[in-house]
């Protein structure tokens, strides 16, 4: 594989968490990875069921369930014809920026109080206390609210599945389930407003500290006000001319009314920048601020007719759904594992592959028909012609999967996301597809991202591999690195348990107990409970990311200088040569 500075990283993901509300609940099933996607490279995401792998990828083109959401970090996609944005200096645009500008040096005077501004604050939080509870004590209230509601909300879905006529009594001792629970939620609703009210009672009576408050906050805001007067200098009113510009091409190929709402969106967010005195000339600063409301678009270059910048596709903050019809298909497509879900029974296997060409690309239906059939031949479907207009029944299960492929890759995507798409074949069909895969990338030069279990799967297709468990990346490099030197023993356990490895007369591996809940916060490493291996400081500390060469990392403490020195299993070990006749590779 070749160097890795040398490729085009085409997909950053930093810091990522994703979160699910699961009756009345958080979930976080990805927690805050980091992972670097290279131009025409296959990736295998390996994993238990429930690792993380599919939440994973379906972030990145738009598909994650309603209840889902990304709660922090960045999904960067650097793709040209997407970056690319244009927009035409026509009479309306000019207003606009200058509209834009004149805003922009308004709030400029407010970066001269912003130190004063955050100490003001701080003292009417601190005032806001005195007078009711800390956060501290809000939040150990809330929390245990949460918990209750959750344990209450079981119980009265298991009464639902309960036959009131049949189980009587166990219908009759969940009903008081839930009515204890109901007591427990006001008693700690009530214990809460007393906590307050004994708290509003005594700053009341404490009338020096509030009249000390009070003189601190007046003082505070006169110096504030003055502060604020003074005129915004030449080199913030340049800084704004260029904003306002980068905002009007920001949001310029949205419809008027998305337009107007997004630059009062983003006038809002710079506004309450330089209030709180961040500085907005720092290119990640201004990123993150954009990222609130659209993609920014950094401004290049500037005629008298038209403005052209870059735009930064940060996949986890798109606001327009629309954006997600340009990159979901067009940029990003995926196969999913079960072909007879993935197409419509009661439609031609050739109409479902042409709206897709006619929804991505500017092309006749007779275009369309033409590179739909060329389609369905790279793909390896005899009579093409002749079977465009079939239906998915007429087609074997290894065909419907090789028309799935047909349509993922009929707009010529930069990344086709294969989640378990060789599940549901038989082995020598799984074979003809990762061939078939293999085959397409080199000639369409695609990004793959592959979803699997099947380490044989990867033996076979991959050029690197990253394992995920309990929504973590704890191992990344080559697939030469993680399967003849995997280093975190989470990879020791996946590998062990290999059927292929396993030896006549031996019992085959698994691996003991279960992975953690993620509704809870996870202290140390996540899989320390399961771990043969574990250290005392896997229960406490989590592990950092332990560079081992160039290409491999992987987040153990076993790596640490100061760790005693651990054999890998006997299972895997001299494992290049079990590999080669177990997998051909």
């Amino acid at each position: 594989m070749a160097n890795q500075e040398n490729r085009k990283v085409l997909l950053s993901v930093k810091d990522l968490v994703v979160k699910f509300h699961v009756r009345g609940r958080i979930l976080t099933a990805i927690r805050g990875i980091s992972l670097d996607v290279y131009e025409n490279e296959s990736i295998a995401i390996v994993g238990e069921s429930g690792s993380g792998k599919s939440v994973f990828t379906k972030t990145f083109a738009g598909m994650l369930d309603q209840n889902g959401f990304i709660d922090q970090g960045k999904i960067i996609f650097d793709d040209e014809d997407l970056s690319k944005t244009s927009c035409t200096l026509n009479s309306s645009a000019k207003q606009m920026i200058r509209h834009n500008k004149k805003k922009l040096d308004e709030y400029s005077r407010l970066e001269a109080g912003a130190s004063i501004y955050r100490e003001l604050e701080a003292a009417k939080d601190e005032m806001r206390a005195k007078m009711s509870i800390s956060a501290e004590e809000e939040a150990k209230f809330d929390e245990e609210i949460k918990a209750l509601t959750f344990d209450r909300t079981e119980a009265y879905n298991l009464r639902k599945t309960l036959d009131a006529s049949l189980e009587k009594e166990r219908y009759k001792a969940v009903g008081r389930e839930i009515e204890e629970y109901d007591a427990k939620i006001k008693a700690v609703q009530a214990r809460k407003e007393q906590v307050i009210k004994s708290h509003r009672e005594a700053a009341k009576n404490d009338t020096a500290t509030i009249e000390k408050y009070n003189q601190k906050i007046a003082e505070l805001q006169s110096r504030y006000d003055q502060a604020i007067q003074a005129e915004p200098t030449e080199a913030q009113k340049a800084r704004n001319d260029v904003l306002a510009k980068e905002i009007h091409l920001s949001i310029a190929r949205y419809p008027y009314y998305s337009r107007v709402k997004f630059q009062r969106g983003l006038l809002k967010d710079f506004r309450e920048a330089m209030r709180q005195g961040l500085d907005i000339s720092d290119d990640e600063v201004r990123n993150s601020i954009f990222d609130k409301t659209a993609f920014r678009v950094r401004l290049e270059e500037e005629t008298e007719t038209s403005l052209s910048g870059k735009c930064i596709n940060n996949l986890a903050n798109i606001h327009y759904y629309k954006d997600w019809g340009l990159i979901r298909g067009g940029k990003i497509a995926t196969v999913f594992q079960d072909p007879m879900t993935s197409l419509n029974p009661i439609i031609p296997i050739g109409k479902q592959i042409t709206s897709i060409i006619l929804k991505h690309q500017k092309c006749s239906e007779a275009e369309a028909r033409k590179r739909a059939m060329v389609m369905m031949k790279k793909v390896g479907i005899p009579n093409a012609e002749k079977r465009f207009d079939d239906y998915p029944f007429q087609y074997s299960g290894g065909m419907r999967q090789r028309i799935v492929i047909a349509i993922a890759l009929s707009c010529q995507p930069k990344i086709l996301i294969c989640d378990e798409p060789t599940t549901a074949l038989d082995v020598t069909i799984q074979a003809q597809i990762l061939r078939l895969l293999k085959d397409l990338q080199k000639e369409f030069n695609f990004t793959i991202v592959f979803i699997t279990h099947d380490l044989g799967v990867v033996a076979n297709i991959a050029d690197r591999v990253a394992v995920l468990y309990a929504g973590e990346l704890i191992e990344l490099g080559t697939v030469e690195d993680v399967f003849y030197d995997p280093r975190h023993p989470y990879t020791w356990a996946l590998m062990s348990s290999l059927p292929q490895l396993a030896q006549r007369n031996t019992k085959l591996y698994s691996i003991t107990g279960t992975p953690p809940s993620l509704y809870n916060k996870i202290v140390g490493d996540p899989f320390a409970p399961r771990n043969p291996y574990c250290l005392k400081i896997d229960t406490i500390i989590e592990p950092p990311m332990f560079q081992i060469s160039e290409t491999h990392s992987a987040k153990t403490w076993l790596l640490d200088p100061r760790a005693p020195k651990m054999e890998k299993p006997e299972a895997i070990q001299g494992i290049h040569e079990k590999l080669v006749n177990a997998f051909n590779i």
